[in-house]
């Protein structure tokens, strides 16, 4: 039964895996600006191939995640959606990972802007991510990403 269960979640069709949401939180930062920049996709594809909570992750799963989070995107409420999705399928104790990774993504090509910005307030907000944690995981990005 315990076999069942665990292979029920990948044939439902709104499923995440804790990677598919955090890549996913990675391309929404990106896809913010209406401009996925080459830096931020560098970043995103390198912390998939060189992070430890990625080891597992079948990476032919990035382009499902990217074409959900742009369905997503073109819906009203879409970005609530996927909020809904990351709360019911990250676990809390990758919640500042998360935000991490989504940092590195706006800091990857030096330019931080104001829709970028937004969303990491909303990521904060909606993973209760600490304001304290919250600026130095942002020094932490800035300081990776100065040229």
């Amino acid at each position: 039964m315990n076999k069942e269960h665990r292979t029920v979640p990948d044939t439902e069709p709104h499923s995440l895996s804790p990677q598919d949401c955090l890549v996913a939180l990675m391309i929404a930062v990106s896809a913010s600006d209406e401009d996925l920049r080459t830096a931020e996709l560098v970043k995103i594809q390198s912390s998939v191939n060189m992070l430890p909570i990625f080891a597992d992750y079948d990476i032919d799963r990035m382009n499902v995640t990217a074409q959900t989070v742009f369905d997503l995107f073109e819906q009203e409420d879409g970005l609530d959606a996927m909020f809904g999705l990351i709360r019911d399928f990250l676990p809390e104790r990758l919640y500042e990972t998360a935000y991490a990774l989504a940092c590195d993504v706006a800091a990857a090509d030096g330019l931080l802007q104001e829709t970028e910005l937004r969303l990491l307030e909303e990521i904060r907000y909606e993973l209760n991510i600490d304001r304290l944690h919250a600026a130095a995981i942002e020094r932490g990005a800035r300081a990776r990403h100065l040229t």
